[in-house]
């Protein structure tokens, strides 16, 4: 009796141990689980829940879609579409052909490049926030850096230009704001200034990947660099230059620090892109449920560039690897 007892205990003990070899894994992300629920999954089904929702004298109160509704009849609406269009594409043409020509300089095997890159992650590493003051300093019209330059009335007739001031000139084409005001094009340039080193490394560890043997073969049969440029190295980094713009659209279309600090949507309503009406329904006007229904709606726009960054992502991974 004492010896089956003995292998009845060793049993238990030995399923006990496997139990918790078994489980090992699960307690070890369950720390990582807990904070993505609290994070991530409880504030997308609270958003979901807020978007249907109204703030009425007795606590909330169940609309349906009217909030969606009341976004869409919201004249500011359409126009920060507008406004964001007009950013996105100057952000976008900016970063992706600066990033590409900085990438190009950096491939050249010039002296000190790692020094260079070095300088270059400078902006990337600073938040937004402290890019728009740095940026506002630049143009503020008492004490600017280029405050003396902007004021002089033959320079920019009639009267000097005050960028965080300036009139938006009149559309060209109905409502749609362009051309952008002077606010507008300083946005887009602090946003391109920050964003500029992360597409230069994703461009330049591209062009680094295209064998030697190529651009020596094309410079053999005649190829000047230009023709390099446009047969071989653009087509090669390609895929590359679709995940940065991507990655740029994203940054863009959430980032609202940088108008905060820049701009704070003006003059007007002129640099209000739909990462700041967000911010202002919500905070400004405290009506959570019409900014609940925004962010889902922007919410849709980053899962389809994100969907659309991974598809690249893969189909350049499987010709890589065929």
């Amino acid at each position: 009796m004492k010896g089956w007892a003995d292998f009845v205990s060793k049993l238990h003990a030995m399923k006990k141990q496997n139990w918790f070899r078994n489980s090992l894994p699960f307690w070890l992300i369950l720390p990582t689980v807990t904070i993505l629920l609290v994070v991530q999954v409880y504030p997308a089904f609270y958003t979901v829940w807020l978007s249907m929702q109204e703030r009425g004298p007795e606590g909330w109160e169940f609309i349906g879609l009217k909030n969606f509704e009341r976004l869409f009849n919201l004249g500011q609406f359409g126009e920060s579409i507008g406004l964001t269009i007009v950013f996105l594409v100057g952000h976008i043409l900016l970063t992706m052909v600066g990033g590409f020509f900085t990438a190009f300089l950096l491939n050249q095997k010039i002296h000190f490049s790692g020094f260079f890159i070095t300088l270059l992650f400078i902006p990337w590493v600073l938040s937004q926030i402290i890019v728009g003051f740095m940026f506002r300093l630049l143009v503020a019209p008492d004490y600017g850096v280029f405050s003396g330059i902007l004021i002089n009335p033959s320079l920019f007739p009639p009267n000097g230009l005050s960028v965080l001031t300036a009139v938006p000139p009149r559309p060209w084409f109905s409502d749609f704001p362009f051309p952008p005001s002077a606010a507008m094009i300083l946005l887009i340039l602090a946003s391109t200034w920050r964003a500029l080193p992360f597409a230069t490394l994703l461009i330049l560890s591209a062009m680094q990947m295209i064998p030697a043997e190529v651009i020596e073969s094309s410079r053999i049969d005649g190829a000047n660099g230009w023709q390099i440029i446009r047969h071989i190295t653009v087509p090669l980094v390609l895929p590359t230059l679709v995940v940065a713009i991507f990655n740029t659209i994203l940054n863009g279309v959430n980032g609202v620090g940088l108008v905060l600090s820049l701009t704070d949507g003006g003059p007007g309503t002129a640099t209000q892109i739909i990462s700041y009406l967000l911010y202002s329904i919500g905070w400004s006007r405290i009506q959570f449920g019409r900014a609940a229904a925004l962010a889902l709606l922007v919410a849709v726009v980053n899962w389809i560039l994100i969907m659309g960054t991974l598809g690249i992502t893969k189909v350049e991974e499987r010709d890589s690897q065929s």
